[in-house]
């Protein structure tokens, strides 16, 4: 099914136009800043940095994805509302995500200005589909396995990964729609690491088309993530060659949004691919023409 235009609050983003959403932790403990955007002023800072270098999506999340301390929803909500309403007032046209798997903290981060929420944890709370479509919000659809928030995978096992991924996703997708949330602003996530071992997060980077095919776009989340680690043998801090590489294949593969912290070096990898496959003229040309 041929892709279409992806409306995220006031932007509107071609089928050929990759887009990249910047990660900003609200969190003292997540695993790859450790806390360095917990306090306002350094999270605001990263967000300006961001759109700075091609960002056109920023990700707010107050709950750091794996185990740890409990984060309850008033918590959640303290860290991200406020910070939401500022970094709206500061940058008007950037789209603002927030990852979230609470209906209550998606309420109340869409009144602040949110754009998009990103569901890392495949509807676990089926109301926060129905808040997004109060709010003419976009909902990002994520494959997690069936695993409870902030658990990590045990001995998980799939007949065909990207089956089950696909049935789940285009499900959450088409509830999404049948609620009332815009369907050019839905997308679909294969959930790297989410309930998967490193194979099954290999495969689905490897078969991504056969998500891209859906017609649905495909947000891709691989920033650092532990299946790259594994594959490599490489600890957190040196695992972007391994993330670059992924994104590059994923590109290729048809996926139009990309979860990352390394902005500036995700931007090179994604104009380049974009100028092989022919939908971004060079930035300069002058070799041989001279």
């Amino acid at each position: 099914m041929p892709q279409g235009t992806l409306r995220l609050g006031r932007r509107e983003f071609g089928p050929h136009e990759p887009v990249i959403m910047a990660i900003v932790n609200r969190t003292p403990d997540s695993f790859y800043d450790q806390g360095a955007t917990f306090h306002d002023e350094p999270a605001l800072d990263r967000v300006g940095q961001a759109v700075s270098e091609g960002a056109a999506i920023v990700d707010i999340g107050g709950v750091k994805a794996g185990p740890g301390d409990e984060v309850t929803a008033e918590e959640e909500a303290r860290r991200t509302v406020g910070f939401v309403a500022e970094v709206r007032r500061r940058f008007p046209d950037v789209v603002i995500s927030v990852d979230t798997w609470r209906h209550e903290v998606g309420e109340a981060v869409c009144a602040a200005g949110a754009d998009l929420l990103n569901d890392a944890w495949g509807g676990v709370d089926p109301g926060l589909a129905e808040v997004a479509a109060r709010h003419g919000a976009g909902l990002v659809c994520t494959h997690a396995g069936g695993a409870r928030p902030r658990t990590r995978p045990h001995r998980i096992a799939y007949d065909d990964v990207v089956a089950d991924i696909l049935d789940v996703t285009v499900g959450l997708a088409e509830r999404a729609v049948a609620l009332g949330v815009p369907r050019e602003s839905v997308l679909i996530d294969p959930g790297h690491d989410f309930g998967k071992n490193t194979r099954h997060s290999l495969e689905a980077t490897r078969r991504l088309g056969e998500m891209a095919d859906t017609g649905w776009p495909v947000l891709v989340s691989l920033s650092n993530k532990d299946f790259v680690g594994e594959t490599l043998d490489r600890p957190v801090k040196e695992r972007l060659l391994g993330t670059l590489a992924t994104t590059a294949v994923s590109a290729w593969l048809g996926a139009r949004v990309y979860r990352v912290h390394e902005v500036a070096e995700t931007r090179q990898v994604l104009d380049m691919v974009a100028s092989i496959a022919g939908h971004r003229a060079p930035a300069v040309a002058r070799r041989g023409l001279a």
